[in-house]
């Protein structure tokens, strides 16, 4: 698997990753009714794709298939950040991130921030975000549950976690996977 940038023309296949993420991923924490709202099966390619060709993410891709997409904004905000509901835990989030890291390191970036689903919040998490405020968006008329959560930047390596608050979040997941 690797990172490249997005590239015109990449848009279908990321509405593709998007609305599998969404329906088969996050639909775990979320009811029908809101994953319908948050990718609804009308969702056209041109609505999708001008977000996407505005946030210039970074995709993932597994042989020539994109399989994940995660951009980074100039100002330190995640917009977006989906990995293929076909192909969970494969370390596509983990690729996704470090390249992010990397980027907002290259930009002298402080600080990393996102709205962040229920779904994310533990990946997240692990590589060094905190909550800062439980936020309830509504998207199409319906309400959602998410997190605002950031990431102070220190200059260490992508990913790591102090062993205190790592040893704290493994106990963390434990009890919320079972």
């Amino acid at each position: 698997m690797k990172v490249r940038p997005f590239r015109v023309g990449d848009e279908a296949a990321l509405l593709g990753v998007f609305r599998s993420a969404v329906h088969q991923i996050a639909s775990r924490d979320y009811s029908a009714e809101q994953v319908e709202a948050w990718a609804p099966a009308d969702l056209r390619v041109e609505e999708f794709g001008d977000r996407v060709r505005r946030n210039r993410p970074f995709v993932a891709i597994l042989g020539l298939e994109p399989v994940g997409f995660a951009d980074l904004q100039s100002d330190g905000r995640i917009d977006q950040f989906f990995v293929s509901g076909y192909l969970p835990r494969r370390g596509t989030a983990r690729l996704l991130m470090d390249r992010i890291e990397e980027e907002a390191a290259g930009l002298g970036l402080k600080q990393l921030t996102s709205h962040v689903s229920l779904t994310a919040e533990p990946f997240f998490a692990s590589r060094g975000f905190h909550v800062a405020e439980r936020c309830h968006p509504v998207l199409r008329g319906v309400t959602f549950e998410n997190a605002l959560m950031r990431k102070a930047l220190t200059g260490g390596q992508p990913g790591r976690l102090p062993a205190e608050r790592s040893a704290k979040l493994a106990a963390v997941l434990r009890l919320r996977l079972g």
